[in-house]
């Protein structure tokens, strides 16, 4: 009993020193022991290895809680029409001013901060343009509840529609990307230097040349985001991740829902 305490302890305790780690290995090493240390607490509790199974794949089953409680309530407008907007305050993003030094360090110009609110969900974008490149890059706050995280982009708008894009999103994308965007997806704890380099090198691969970049400027920034935005709301409608609401609102659906938990699924695997 002593031996299976200690060796599932010592799982335990070195899954979560490897999910301290930014490393792509260690963190997938680490939801790997998380899974595993449930399996031995269960297994030397219960004595039934079927019985540790189901505990280590309930894990796989968790976000069903979030998906059926706070996902399945929430309601989003068709149309999002970006506001001028003040910047968040060093509590809710103390790196801001940071970020936004290495963003113009790489040559890209302040363009504008902008952002719309609903409810208790919130988005801040701070924009930036480079002329040299036709680049836009982005600095992206979303907040709902008690709950914030940060991302970067970089996009440059080919004339044929389609939309290169490099981030650095941390979590699962909650809804279908529209079919003219091409995403190269790098690591959240990257800088925004090293983004900007696999930005270049994700156009050269694919042999776009600056010359069929279309060029922007501040208003066109915000009304192709507009746009975007737009388009993603009614293309999710149409693959059935999405569906209106007698309110005008749309809400996530069924099959939405089961979308979600996939994503999850996907993150979990490719961390």
């Amino acid at each position: 009993m002593l031996f299976g305490l200690f060796l599932t302890l010592g799982v335990a305790v070195l899954s979560v020193a490897l999910r301290s780690f930014q490393t792509s290995f260690a963190q997938k090493a680490g939801a790997l022991g998380i899974l595993i240390s449930t399996y031995l607490a269960v297994y030397f509790l219960s004595g039934s290895v079927v019985t540790g199974l189901i505990a280590a794949a309930a894990w796989l089953f968790l976000p069903w809680l979030e998906i059926l409680t706070r996902i399945r309530a929430l309601r989003l407008p068709k149309e999002k029409a970006l506001r001028p907007k003040r910047p968040p305050s060093e509590d809710v993003f103390p790196t801001l001013d940071e970020i936004t030094k290495e963003v113009e360090g790489s040559g890209f110009k302040h363009v504008s901060d902008a952002g719309w609110d609903w409810e208790d969900y919130r988005q801040f974008f701070r924009l930036f343009y480079k002329d040299e490149d036709r680049a836009q890059a982005t600095i992206c706050l979303n907040e709902q509840n008690d709950l914030s995280f940060y991302y970067l982009r970089i996009s440059s708008r080919a004339n044929d529609g389609i939309i290169w894009t490099t981030w650095n999103y941390p979590l699962s994308y909650g809804l279908k990307l529209t079919p003219q965007f091409k995403i190269n997806r790098q690591r959240p704890d990257q800088s925004f230097f090293q983004l900007y380099q696999s930005h270049r090198e994700f156009l050269r691969q694919h042999q776009v040349e600056t010359s069929v970049i279309d060029p922007m400027d501040e208003e066109r920034i915000q009304l192709e985001i507009e746009n975007d935005l737009r388009d993603q709301i009614a293309h999710n409608i149409k693959q059935g991740v999405l569906k209106p609401t007698a309110e005008g609102e749309v809400k996530y659906s069924w099959r939405g829902m089961v979308y979600l938990w996939c994503q999850f699924l996907l993150d979990l695997v490719r961390l």
